[in-house]
């Protein structure tokens, strides 16, 4: 270990900093940050740094460093370009015994500044020990995407009842399971969800209920988007790591599958045409039932859960039984699929208003309102209308669409496997019969097909077209 890492207290204690540019000013926001009050020294300054230090109660001194400028700080930063002053500022801290930080030079550093995550009251610095601050920039950025901003609040909630529980628990081992159990629960949850009063009140129940009380748990209805496990949100990967049992689909993909916890229970639901592993009663009854056990359940859907997904469905049979939940909207078919295809929805020479259409309807009944989907500058996007595609292109066309309308199948769209057949409303059933596209599919009528063979972009020349 190259530095021992450490947090340092600067709160309202005085900081030297040595350079007036852009660098100077850097290292001055981090320091006001942590309360310091910066006293900065240099021939010139920055706008923008003199603004910020005297918003800070800070000072500015126009003029040269000299040694005497040590005398009452706890730490010193030169930030300038000068190699000989970095020298002198080192020599003379050093001198002093005052931790120094030499810009970009680790050999005159007795301290670094790490890349810092922030969710005060809990900070993460990451540091190269000045040998790649690059990569430390990088990590950082990784911890950002896995860490919600929410967590500072619940830093702050459970430094609150801190002392509580120390009271109420007499031995480390019962704090830290209860601790656990908070930050790992539906207290987390709650903060995460922006439902801080809830979050507190459940968190005084738990404090005064005895240990062994089976907890409620909770039901997380997540969109697991189109296939391409990089197109989940942030707070569905982190749910899906935490969750208890995973309910999911037939629509979410292995690659999204395997992100989930390692030892969560996986139960599968999917349903095919005229197959239902698991009818949709059955499958709200489920989550129920692991909830009820004080489990953390993921219900974990292709796309978006609330379109085409029957996500209300759950919800309403959830709401009925007293069970808490939330709700991860997902990137849906007809966006991911129409991007990856190079077909934008809507375009302005082309269309103004997209429709979204499911092309299995209840009880297989074929009751769509062509009038209203037949209007020009228009995009229809069928979901789950590839068993009935010829009948649909009938009804567009009997209902006054022309047969030269533009039409693609994108077929398992996002993934490796993609594949796009265009056509027109007239010759489209024809070509699929040859092609045989598999499901899952999504067909988009629109003159903005069109453009698919120019902004094409996802998977080789030859995957980008079929037929």
């Amino acid at each position: 270990m190259d530095y021992l890492p450490l947090f340092f207290d600067v709160k309202s204690a005085p900081a030297l900093l040595v350079g007036g540019g852009d660098v100077a000013l850097r290292k001055a926001r981090l320091l006001v940050r942590a309360g310091a009050r910066v006293r900065v020294v240099s021939r010139e300054v920055h706008e923008a740094l003199d603004r910020l230090v005297e918003e800070h109660q800070g000072q500015v001194v126009i003029g040269e460093y000299h040694a005497g400028l040590l005398d009452d700080v706890v730490l010193v930063v030169a930030a300038t370009d000068d190699e000989a002053l970095n020298q002198r500022v080192h020599y003379d801290a050093t001198a002093r015994r005052v931790p120094v930080n030499v810009v970009d030079n680790p050999a005159l550093c007795s301290f670094v500044f790490p890349a810092i995550v922030d969710r005060s009251p809990i900070v993460i610095g990451i540091s190269s020990g000045g040998q790649s601050p690059v990569l430390a920039r990088l990590l950082r950025a990784k911890l950002e995407t896995l860490i919600p901003a929410g967590y500072s609040r619940l830093g702050a909630l459970v430094g609150s009842f801190r002392e509580r529980v120390k009271a109420r628990f007499g031995s480390v081992n019962e704090r830290r399971r209860f601790w656990e159990g908070v930050l790992q629960g539906e207290v987390a949850e709650r903060v995460f969800a922006g439902r801080d009063a809830e979050a507190q009140q459940l968190l005084e129940r738990q404090l005064e209920q005895e240990p062994d009380a089976t907890p409620v748990g909770e039901v997380y209805l997540v969109g697991a988007g189109p296939g391409d496990p990089e197109l989940l949100t942030f707070k569905a990967l982190r749910l899906m790591q935490q969750a208890d049992v995973v309910i999911y689909d037939r629509l979410v993909s292995p690659a999204v599958l395997d992100l989930c916890r390692r030892d969560a229970d996986l139960v599968y639901v999917g349903k095919e045409r005229d197959n239902h592993s698991v009818p949709q009663q059955g499958i709200n009854q489920l989550l129920v039932e692991h909830a009820r056990k004080g489990r953390r359940v993921v219900r974990l859907k292709g796309g978006d859960p609330f379109i085409f997904g029957r996500g209300g469905e759950e919800l309403e049979e959830l709401k009925a039984a007293g069970i808490p939940f939330q709700v991860v909207p997902g990137i849906t078919a007809a966006s991911a699929c129409s991007t990856y295809a190079g077909i934008p929805l809507t375009h302005r020479n082309y269309a103004q208003s997209v429709k979204f259409v499911t092309g299995q309807l209840k009880h297989r009944t074929s009751d769509l309102n062509y009038d209203e989907l037949i209007h020009p500058n228009q995009t229809i996007v069928f979901y789950m209308g590839l068993h009935t595609l010829e009948r649909l292109c009938q009804g567009l066309m009997e209902h006054g669409k022309p047969a030269t309308t533009p039409v693609a199948i994108v077929s398992q769209g996002t993934s490796v496997e993609q594949r796009v057949l265009t056509g027109t409303l007239g010759d489209i059933v024809a070509r699929q019969q040859q092609a045989r596209l598999p499901a899952p599919a999504l067909i988009i009528v629109g003159e903005v097909v069109e453009l698919q063979s120019r902004l094409a972009w996802f998977g080789s020349a030859e995957g980008q077209q079929a037929g």
